[in-house]
């Protein structure tokens, strides 16, 4: 559990699951012409967001989900190989959607795209829960839960789990 010290919530758990619910059905509005969708979650929060959106996907629609996650060491991403939980070669040719649960300058997206990048893929599209516009690399969020705009010292902590699910602004 976070330390609630100096800490805004600005999202409480409900709000999160609709926010992810959202995020779900806009892809399946957007994912119409394909009839398998794979959903990248970057290690951590974006594993799980990654996991909800394809239950939601799975329960109201006939599209095949296949979910897998993205490892890589989020701070220094070339100190360790960037690696993928399913075999590259699964989503050549696929409709994949890389998510993550905050981004920020971009630099976790960016490389971890680098390993989807690995197939040619027919489609790649972002998903983030909180969007907070702060770029320095060349990402840009196709579905987005929250946009916030904040000062470069403040950041956003997400912290998710089965019953209880915030987002702090510290």
């Amino acid at each position: 559990m976070l330390k609630t010290n100096f800490m805004n919530k600005i999202l409480q758990h409900q709000q999160i699951k609709q926010k992810i619910t959202r995020i779900a059905h806009e892809i399946l509005e957007n994912t119409t012409e394909t009839t398998q969708l794979f959903l990248a979650g970057i290690c951590g929060n974006g594993a799980i967001i990654a996991r909800e959106l394809g239950e939601i996907i799975r329960q109201n629609s006939e599209t095949e989900v296949v979910v897998f996650e993205i490892k890589l060491d989020k701070e220094n991403p070339l100190t360790q190989p960037i690696t993928s939980s399913i075999e590259t070669e699964r989503f050549k040719n696929a409709y994949v959607i890389l998510v993550d649960d905050v981004v920020n300058s971009g630099k976790t997206m960016q490389y971890a795209l680098t390993k989807l990048l690995e197939q040619e893929t027919k489609t790649i599209k972002t998903v983030a829960l909180v969007d907070r516009t702060h770029r320095r690399f060349p990402i840009k969020c196709d579905f987005v839960g929250l946009t916030l705009s904040t000062t470069l010292q403040e950041r956003v902590e997400i912290e998710l789990t089965q019953n209880e699910s915030y987002a702090y602004l510290i």
